[in-house]
């Protein structure tokens, strides 16, 4: 196993909050309420739960215990379990997964600090046609999109290269809870707008009338994804947990925490939504204007005029609310960007026995230059950066979200389920037997059958196979 001079957080808090961060990031924000939305309000909330305690928690676990175990970046730590057998190749394809989304990840995160920008200097303020050409401007723009992406990138270098205890945890503790604050702001002021009352009732009111196998996938889905299940960053995070740390409490409490601020983001959006378009289910149904309602065009498109309009009444109100909105989300992604660098920092560090700060260098150097090119497939440059009618930064968020995060996630439960001895599963899970391990035999169940064949569903929904 690795030295014992391996960094490791510093506290329990410090573990949850960074760990949260990692799993809290732009998909809480944007895919949760738009999905919600679409789906029945609190039937689908009900549903996502259940797949998270079935799904989301099982396959936290697994990398955890490969994390803590191994002591170890990612590709290393399945190496050690796997020997020289063909399964130490999913920490490497962890890796690359994660270093993928980070090149183009950086890309929207700097869209967030340029909407800062936007709100404090008020370029945010108009009708809603305005604001869907402003972000069309600006994201086709050759330079600007590439020089806060650069931004973002150069800021989560500066924490990642401070190393695990002064930069990861000392930041996460520090933005964690104002990001929590920011939310529960922009709640409350949403809520308290007048006829927001139907967007908290569309919100807690479950429609089961909704609910199909779509529902059901869609829900699957997005409980793995909000997860950062697949991409190596609860690995790495986990390599640098204490011995004495409880796994599964821990993984309960950061799921908590990840759904906590899913539903706080519905409460921020939907009564906001609803106090100015009574009729928004139907809005959100609409297929013709389902791009203004979910992803980008949600964030960037739709909630500006949203917020404009809602605050109408309160002479600069909109605009503070904007500040605090695009700050909120500029720390929800730089937490996740944090432990996506960190995949690829730790396996750098320790696999080319590189300094950390070098290690960070390099990662940092090479996602830019993808970054760079990812920003570009946007603007006039999109022609030549176009592959089979998909931009490169499409092709990117293809690759890795709908192909090789479920397949990692798919791998690591069989490999954990029928590779790995369970008695070394039941060692980790239990600190060595100081645990009871009440539930080793509902999770061994569940990532030898039900996680594998959700995973897989999903895999074939995505596709249209099913």
């Amino acid at each position: 196993m690795a030295s014992n001079e391996r960094a490791n957080f510093g506290s329990k808090l410090g573990i949850i909050l960074a760990t949260a961060g990692s799993a809290v990031g732009l998909g809480n924000v944007w895919r949760f309420p738009y999905m919600t939305g679409q789906n029945g309000g609190a039937a689908f909330i009900i549903i996502y739960i259940g797949c998270v305690i079935v799904l989301g928690i099982p396959c936290m676990l697994n990398e955890f215990v490969i994390g803590r175990r191994a002591q170890a970046n990612t590709a290393r730590a399945y190496s050690i379990f796997a020997g020289g057998t063909p399964w130490r190749f999913i920490g490497y394809f962890g890796v690359f997964t994660g270093f993928l989304i980070t090149s183009y990840y950086v890309v929207v995160s700097g869209w967030c600090l340029q909407y800062i920008y936007a709100s404090v200097v008020g370029h945010l303020s108009g009708d809603a046609n305005y604001i869907k050409t402003y972000f069309e401007t600006f994201s086709t723009n050759p330079w600007k999109p590439v020089v806060c992406m650069l931004l973002f990138m150069l800021l989560c270098h500066f924490i990642i290269s401070r190393g695990v205890e002064k930069g990861i945890e000392k930041g996460s503790k520090m933005m964690m809870p104002m990001l929590f604050i920011l939310l529960v702001v922009i709640a409350v002021a949403s809520c308290l707008l007048p006829g927001a009352g139907k967007g908290i009732t569309f919100l807690f009111s479950p429609d089961f009338t909704k609910v199909d196998s779509n529902v059901l996938l869609g829900a699957l889905g997005q409980a793995f994804y909000s997860l950062s299940v697949g991409m190596g960053c609860l690995c790495t995070y986990a390599s640098y947990f204490k011995r004495d740390t409880h796994l599964t409490k821990s993984a309960v409490q950061i799921v908590s925490i990840d759904s906590l601020i899913a539903i706080l983001a519905g409460l921020m959006i939907f009564p906001a939504f609803f106090a100015i378009h009574p009729n928004a289910p139907e809005l959100m149904a609409n297929p013709e204007l389902s791009s203004q309602y979910c992803g980008p065009g949600l964030v960037f498109i739709t909630l500006p005029s949203v917020f404009q309009q809602a605050f109408a009444g309160v002479p600069f109100l909109g605009e503070v609310v904007a500040v605090l909105f695009y700050a909120l989300l500029s720390l929800a992604a730089l937490t996740s960007l944090m432990s996506l660098h960190e995949v690829s920092t730790a396996f750098f560090h320790e696999e080319f026995n590189l300094s950390r700060k070098k290690g960070a260098a390099w990662v940092t150097v090479l996602c830019a230059v993808l970054g760079v090119f990812c920003a570009l497939s946007f603007g006039g440059q999109r022609d030549w950066l176009m592959i089979g009618g998909r931009s490169l930064f499409d092709w990117f968020d293809f690759l890795t979200g709908q192909i090789f995060l479920p397949l990692g996630g798919l791998l690591t439960c069989l490999f954990l389920g029928w590779y790995v001895p369970k008695s070394l599963i039941k060692d980790e899970l239990t600190n060595g037997g100081t645990l009871r391990g009440r539930i080793f035999g509902l999770y061994l169940f569940c990532i030898r059958y039900v996680c594998p064949l959700c995973i897989l569903l999903i895999f074939l929904h995505q596709f249209g196979v099913i």
